[in-house]
């Protein structure tokens, strides 16, 4: 049974996309610990991180490392936090975070549910922030 990550990708289930290649994706978390938090996942269902190739694993990294770079851009928080965690969905994901204080990165603080519109404004902004540091190729939406 495909995971619900496949699931948005193959556009069974709706999501606020950022960016797509071939061999990852990256869209807005629906249950974000702040706003503009996006999660980047490899195309492949691989449930571990480590278990992705080396090539993948590099590629979902630069591609969460644009992320962030355009978040900052797009938002101007304090700092940009990364987490790998992988217990919510057997599929590779990396929680891109735009924070102004350490209590931002906590899952306990996620919220339950967000507008629609929050999530398609930030993603929005993250896109035009992509697009001015040069990757029109990738992003989406």
């Amino acid at each position: 049974m495909p995971t619900v990550f496949t699931r948005i990708l193959n556009g069974e289930i709706p999501g606020t996309f950022v960016w797509r290649d071939e061999r990852c994706a990256a869209f807005m978390s629906i249950n974000p610990m702040a706003h503009g938090h996006v999660l980047v996942i490899p195309v492949a269902e691989i449930d571990h991180w480590v278990d992705l190739g080396p090539a993948d694993a590099a590629h979902l990294f630069a591609v969460a490392h644009h992320i962030a770079s355009a978040q900052r851009a797009a938002f101007a928080p304090e700092r940009v936090g990364l987490i790998v965690a992988g217990y919510e969905v057997p599929h590779t994901h990396v929680h891109v975070i735009p924070t102004n204080d350490m209590g931002q990165l906590s899952f306990a603080n996620a919220a339950m549910s967000v507008e629609r519109s929050s999530l398609e404004s930030a993603a929005a902004a993250i896109r035009h922030a992509l697009r001015a540091a040069g990757h029109d190729t990738e992003v989406v939406g």
